[in-house]
C-alpha cells in the first residue's frame, strides 16, 4: 500500500471502512507526513497530536470515518480559539457550526492551517505563523487566505481542509496550488463560531485534490447530498472584458483550451452593472471589517494595519450605495443565468507571483496581485454564489493554473459535476500533477 496521505479522501475513507487501515494508523501516517513535508511550506503551524488521538474514540461512524482533515483558523473549535492569522483568540473555544457538521461526518481535526492575516489579502505572506510556501515551488505564493488549505493539499499532507472565502480565499490559493477550491453558497452552514458571521461576503470552502473529494466534503459540510449528475453540454458564458481580456496572456490561453476540450458551448457575455462590482465590493467590505482593539492592531503588519486604518476613513454613504449595486448586479447576474448555466474566465489572471515580489504583470499594467486577483473573484462573494476552482494545467514556468466557474444560487453539485466532467475528458492529467515536494 501506498502512503496513506497518497490516497484521496474518498480512498482514505474506504479503505478505513474496509478495514484495509486503522483511522490511527490513518493518522499516525498523517502526523508524520507533516512532520516531514511542512516545514518546507509552513501550512499547518499547530497539530494536535494528543487531541487527534481523543477524536477517532469520539468520533460517530459517519461516511468519512478516521479521514484526517485541516481547520483553517477562522473556525472555533472545541479545544482552541480561532485566531484568524494573529496571536490573538478572536473568537473563544467552542464548536463552531462548520466543525460540528464535519465532525459529525466523522472527520478527524489534525491540525490548524496557516492563513493570510485576518483573512485580508490574496497571497499568504502575511500570518502570525508566517509566510505560507507553494508546493510547486518555495519562493512563490501558496495564495490567501486560506493558502494552508491548498498547500496542505497540495503536498499531500491531508486529502482535505476546511478554508473559507470573503474575496476569493479559496478559489485563488487553490488554483495557485493546482487543487480544487469549491465556495459555497452565502448562508449554506451555521456560521456560529466562524468570522463569515460578520460579514455578508464571506462563506465557507473545499479544498481537496479532486472534484469528487470536494463533493464528499462538501456533503459533509452542508449535511445534504449533492447528487452527482453528467457534466457534458454545459452551456457557458465568456465575459472577455476584463477577466479574460487583462489576464497574462498565457493563463488566458491555457484556461481557453480547457474550455475547448470540455467541449461546453460557449456563450460571449456582456453583463449590466459588472463593471461597479469591485468598487461595491470594497466598499462594503471596509466598512464591515472595522478595527480591532488596540493590542490586536499593534501586533498586525504594517500592510494589514493600513488596509483597516484606510477603512476607517471611508464616508458611510458608500454602504448604502454599495447595497444598491449589489442589488443590481445580483438582477443582471439573474438574468445570465436564464441563459447559461455557468459563468467561467481565470481563476487568477496569472500565476503564483514570488513571495518576495507579490506584483503581477497584466496587459493593462503591472499591479499588486491582490488588485486584478479580487476583481476576479469578488462578484461571487458580493452575489453570494458559489463558485469553484479547477485544475488546468501549468504555464511554462511550471506553475499551476485554475479556471473558474460561478453558478447560481445552490448550484454546488453542478460546479462538481463541471469538474468531474473535465477532469474526465482531461485522462484526470491536471488533478494528477504533483509540485516537486510530492513526488
Amino acid at each position: 500500500m501506498n502512503h496513506p496521505q497518497d490516497l484521496t479522501l474518498r480512498q482514505q475513507a474506504d479503505a478505513v471502512r474496509r478495514g484495509d487501515i486503522s483511522a490511527k494508523e490513518l493518522l499516525d501516517a498523517t502526523l508524520e507526513r507533516l512532520r516531514e513535508r511542512d516545514p518546507a511550506i509552513n501550512a499547518t503551524p499547530v497539530l494536535f497530536d494528543e487531541l487527534s488521538q481523543v477524536q477517532i474514540s469520539q468520533a460517530p461512524a459517519g461516511p468519512l470515518y478516521g479521514v484526517p482533515i485541516t481547520v483553517k483558523d477562522m473556525y472555533a473549535l472545541p479545544w482552541r480559539a480561532a485566531r484568524n492569522g494573529t496571536l490573538h483568540n478572536m473568537i473563544p473555544a467552542g464548536a463552531s457550526g462548520p466543525y460540528r457538521n464535519l465532525r459529525d461526518a466523522g472527520l478527524i481535526v489534525v491540525g490548524i492551517a496557516n492563513q493570510h492575516e485576518l483573512g485580508m489579502g490574496t497571497t499568504g505572506v502575511y500570518s502570525a505563523y508566517g509566510a505560507m510556501r507553494n508546493p510547486w515551488d518555495f519562493e512563490r505564493c501558496a495564495g490567501g487566505s486560506s493558502g494552508g488549505s491548498a498547500a496542505g493539499v497540495s503536498a499531500r499532507l491531508v486529502a482535505g481542509s476546511l478554508a473559507s472565502d470573503s474575496g476569493g480565499s479559496t478559489r485563488i490559493p487553490a488554483a495557485y496550488c493546482g487543487v480544487v477550491g469549491l465556495k459555497l453558497t452565502y448562508g449554506s452552514v451555521p456560521y456560529d463560531g466562524y468570522f463569515g458571521a460578520a460579514t455578508t461576503f464571506s462563506a465557507p470552502g473545499v479544498i481537496t485534490r479532486d472534484a469528487g473529494d470536494a463533493r464528499a466534503l462538501a456533503a459533509a459540510l452542508v449535511q445534504r447530498p449533492l447528487p452527482q449528475q453528467s457534466g457534458s453540454g454545459l452551456r457557458i458564458g465568456v465575459v472577455r472584458d476584463p477577466f479574460w481580456n487583462d489576464a497574462d496572456q498565457e493563463t488566458a490561453d491555457v484556461c481557453q483550451r480547457a474550455l475547448k476540450l470540455a467541449g461546453w458551448k460557449v456563450t460571449e457575455l456582456k453583463i449590466e452593472n459588472f463593471e461597479l462590482a469591485v468598487a461595491a465590493f470594497l466598499g462594503r467590505l471596509i466598512a464591515e471589517a472595522g478595527v480591532p482593539s488596540p493590542d490586536v492592531l499593534a501586533s498586525l503588519s504594517a500592510p494589514t494595519r493600513a488596509l483597516l486604518l484606510a477603512g476607517m476613513l471611508a464616508p458611510a454613504r458608500f454602504v448604502p450605495r454599495a447595497d444598491r449595486v449589489r442589488a443590481a448586479v445580483r438582477y443582471s447576474l439573474a438574468a445570465a443565468f436564464d441563459t447559461v448555466d455557468f459563468l467561467a474566465w481565470p481563476t487568477s489572471p496569472a500565476a503564483a507571483p514570488t513571495l518576495e515580489d507579490t506584483w503581477i504583470a497584466l496587459p493593462s499594467g503591472r499591479k499588486p496581485v491582490d488588485v486584478p486577483n479580487v476583481r476576479q473573484s469578488s462578484i461571487a462573494n458580493l452575489t453570494g454564489i458559489p463558485g469553484i476552482s479547477i485544475p488546468v494545467g501549468l504555464n511554462t514556468s511550471n506553475l499551476p493554473l485554475g479556471l473558474q466557474l460561478l453558478g447560481p444560487w445552490g448550484s454546488e453539485a453542478r460546479l462538481l459535476d463541471a469538474a468531474e466532467h473535465m477532469e474526465r475528458v482531461s485522462e484526470r492529467e491536471f488533478v494528477n500533477l504533483l509540485p516537486p515536494l510530492a513526488r
